[in-house]
């Protein structure tokens, strides 16, 4: 990758709505996703070096589908060609084509992301799902956005989490 991506800033901690609060930790681990692919050249971000074998572009790819999952497919229950286009299988090992780009894949991340904000801009933190899975289940059985929006945070974070290590373990930079 070759943008700088900006060190992410926290949510201010005089924050008192959930819904800006959800919605600027999101953006925090979106930028740091970012940041922590940033400088590493085409054969580090398309290679492993941990036993599960998935690669850090993997996982950013991955990271937008989980988004369109399950804010633009399950949330507002728009139709999704392929929903699990991540992955060789639904429940199988994250993929990135050997013809995608790594610009590709940053661009239809960060358009997932503007996709995901716009969906929550309109919408309240107690709205259910529209689907589960493409099923509509009863509406007593769908998730509030609220839980949706704390679900992908702990997604983010542990993603995140794994980045570090795979970051580190490619050229040694830590941190932010």
């Amino acid at each position: 990758m070759t943008a700088e991506v900006e060190p992410p800033a926290e949510p201010e901690v005089t924050l008192t709505s959930p819904a800006e609060l959800l919605a600027g930790y999101l953006d925090f681990y979106r930028a740091a996703a970012l940041r922590k692919l940033d400088g590493l050249t085409d054969a580090e971000l398309r290679s492993s070096r941990l036993p599960s074998g998935w690669a850090p572009l993997e996982l950013l790819k991955h990271l937008a589908y989980v988004e369109l999952r399950w804010l633009e497919w399950g949330f507002a229950g728009q139709q999704v060609e392929q929903p699990w286009g991540d992955m060789e299988a639904r429940g199988g090992r994250w993929r990135v084509k050997a013809g995608e780009t790594v610009e590709e894949v940053t661009g239809f991340f960060r358009a997932q992301c503007e996709r995901s904000r716009a969906i929550v801009a309109d919408a309240r933190l107690e709205d259910r799902m529209a689907t589960l899975g493409g099923r509509i289940p009863p509406e007593e059985e769908r998730p509030t956005l609220i839980w949706v929006l704390f679900h992908l945070l702990q997604e983010y974070a542990r993603h995140v989490g794994h980045l570090d290590i795979a970051r580190e373990l490619a050229d040694g930079v830590t941190g932010e």
